[in-house]
């Protein structure tokens, strides 16, 4: 990618999805660890016309927290991380917004190699009209939705509704207390409201690790689950085997978020190693585990829960209520 078209994408970001002059009062914090971070924060220096500008490995917790002092309510902090910024007890992202302040987080770029880098700035680009006009209609489907099913090659996962109130993660922040968060962006989330109410078989492609690393197996995976819990991998290679037993030493193999990723940057095929940022790749992900930060059910403690594993379904289409939503790589609506 030309460094003027990622600069593009992040002035879209800037002033299409958090709706600020570039010359906002503005602070980017970055580490020089990574060839991916170095080429971030160089592009986000050119961008930012008013910004303090902050090398992490430079400087001390006391420096930082005395330039964010600084910053009033809406203005934008950047943080570009080969890993993820550690200040004491001084919790980054949520003291950034306990402050009412914007936030774009690019973490973990450190764990892209190379080959992936492209894919990760090309995710960046803010297409406004996809994101709002297909996001606002999955979430109107699924928070309506009676049925979802998802079909892999050979496999049918059926959720009987109703399901949890769909959130939006698609530079769309009308109405909502914390402006911005983790990039890149593009996905809509729910999960059933009754887990039992998800029953059958699926196939999965990718699933990540104990590390956060996105693994491929050579052919995808089929589980089996009954009653929102996987009951019966088939035939599981040992690294998925290893995944499993992991989770189930604590607790029960629940399967909980079920994710519409709408980035299009990423496939199946166009992948990053980072779980976190290829969550949103275009195409449907689970969350295996008892832990959910958004949704909150009886018997099901935030603080006490302790997985929430992604895993991506080697999907063939996806309908609500009979209608296919997802067919052929990408969505079916059409964009006006």
């Amino acid at each position: 990618m030309e460094n003027n078209v990622l600069e593009q994408n992040l002035r879209d970001i800037i002033t299409k999805a958090f709706r600020l002059d570039l010359s906002h009062p503005s602070m980017l914090v970055f580490d020089d660890h990574s060839p991916l971070s170095c080429r971030l924060a160089e592009a986000y220096k050119n961008v930012l016309t008013n910004a303090i500008v902050i090398n992490f490995d430079e400087t001390t917790p006391e420096a930082v927290r005395a330039a964010i002092d600084t910053l009033a309510p809406g203005n934008l902090v950047v943080l570009v991380q080969s890993g993820s910024f550690r200040l004491n007890e001084f919790r980054f992202r949520l003291e950034l917004f306990n402050r009412n302040l914007a936030v774009i987080e690019h973490p973990h770029l450190g764990r892209m190699p190379e080959e992936e880098h492209e894919i990760y700035l090309d995710s960046l680009a803010y297409d406004e009209a996809y994101y709002h006009s297909v996001g606002h209609w999955l979430k109107k489907k699924i928070d309506s939705a009676k049925q979802i099913i998802v079909r892999c090659d050979g496999t049918e996962l059926v959720y009987d509704g109703p399901f949890e109130d769909a959130k939006l993660n698609i530079g769309d922040y009308t109405g909502m207390k914390n402006i911005g968060g983790m990039f890149p962006i593009g996905e809509v989330f729910t999960e059933a409201g009754d887990f039992s109410h998800a029953n059958g078989t699926v196939k999965l492609f990718a699933y990540a690790d104990a590390d956060f690393h996105v693994i491929v197996p050579p052919e995808p995976v089929t589980v089996r689950i009954e009653n929102g819990i996987i009951v019966e991998a088939i035939n599981p290679p040992e690294s998925f085997t290893a995944v499993l037993d992991q989770i189930r030493a604590d607790e029960l193999l629940w399967v909980r978020e079920l994710g519409f990723g709408m980035n299009r940057a990423m496939t199946k095929h166009r992948r990053l190693t980072d779980i976190g940022s290829y969550e949103r790749m275009c195409g449907i992900h689970l969350s295996l585990g008892q832990k959910h930060s958004v949704y909150t059910k009886e018997g099901f403690p935030k603080r006490s829960s302790k997985y929430h594993v992604d895993v991506f379904a080697d999907i063939t289409t996806v309908e609500i209520d009979g209608e296919v939503v997802f067919e052929n790589g990408g969505y079916t609506k059409n964009i006006a």
